[in-house]
């Protein structure tokens, strides 16, 4: 059961993979070129990357792994729904993966929109500096969160362990690509895939007067945010290379920025 919820060994190698490709495209081509790679708190990054990708998500996966025990019982009357079985690899990856990140475009929105829950999504918006290694940066509760919802229909539906794992290593790639210090649109499949063109939008210190929750919410794909009117794009006659002035949120003066202060700061908010 915890090899088909996560296989965290098989990850965090990818993990590495995804990683230096995205650290050596930044070197090759960037698109903000008096960004330093060894830029303020990078450090700091580098430890959420470790956490989040490899110890906080073995954690996750053993008390998971405890819980499925408890609900396998509901889990196996589903049987006769299951996606797999007989399904070829490819459809269940294509299937699996819209069904996720359809899943994590709502999770995203939620983070957002609930206050209590914005308290931890502040860790990630307090990036100042775009490149691929802040798609780490996140309070390990959003690995509960996100898991919890994503997962889970995922393995009740009877997702291969393989092909979770290459949905988790795609969705990475994807991630670190649009916090990437790169100038990437992929043109007209904007309307479609995700990019640094348009997640960067996101973290833009002022969000839109009319969307004041936040604009570009999409993981891999960023159909959903054109289908519900929560996307932006720089019109067309603005630069090509147009980008937020700043990166962060309101109010990031009273944010901590240390480790132990960002992991222990939504907490003592919800007192």
């Amino acid at each position: 059961m915890l090899q088909v919820i996560w296989d965290t060994r098989g990850y965090f190698f990818w993990l590495l993979v995804v990683s230096a490709l995205c650290a050596a495209l930044e070197r090759i081509r960037p698109w903000r070129a008096d960004q330093k790679m060894l830029r303020r708190q990078f450090g700091q990054d580098l430890f959420w990357l470790f956490f989040n990708g490899h110890f906080a998500g073995i954690l996750v996966a053993h008390v998971a792994a405890f819980l499925f025990v408890g609900v396998m019982p509901v889990i196996e009357t589903f049987r006769s729904v299951r996606l797999a079985g007989a399904s070829p690899r490819w459809v269940q990856f294509v299937v699996f993966l819209v069904m996720k990140d359809f899943l994590e475009w709502c999770v995203h929105n939620l983070l957002h929109r609930v206050s209590w829950l914005w308290e931890f999504h502040k860790v990630h918006h307090s990036i100042e500096e775009m490149d691929w290694i802040g798609n780490f940066r996140f309070h390990w509760m959003e690995i509960v969160v996100y898991q919890a919802i994503t997962y889970l229909p995922l393995v009740i539906l009877g997702a291969r362990s393989d092909v979770i794992l290459a949905i988790a290593v795609v969705s990475t790639l994807v991630g670190h690509l649009n916090h990437a210090n790169l100038n990437i649109s992929w043109g007209p499949l904007r309307f479609l895939i995700n990019s640094p063109r348009m997640h960067v939008w996101h973290h833009d210190l002022e969000w839109p007067a009319d969307r004041p929750r936040g604009v570009n919410f999409g993981i891999v794909l960023s159909v959903w945010d054109w289908l519900f009117g929560t996307a932006h794009w720089p019109s067309r006659n603005a630069s090509p290379d147009q980008q937020p002035p700043r990166f962060g949120f309101r109010g990031m003066s009273a944010f901590p920025r240390g480790v132990v202060g960002r992991l222990f700061y939504p907490l003592s908010r919800l007192w």
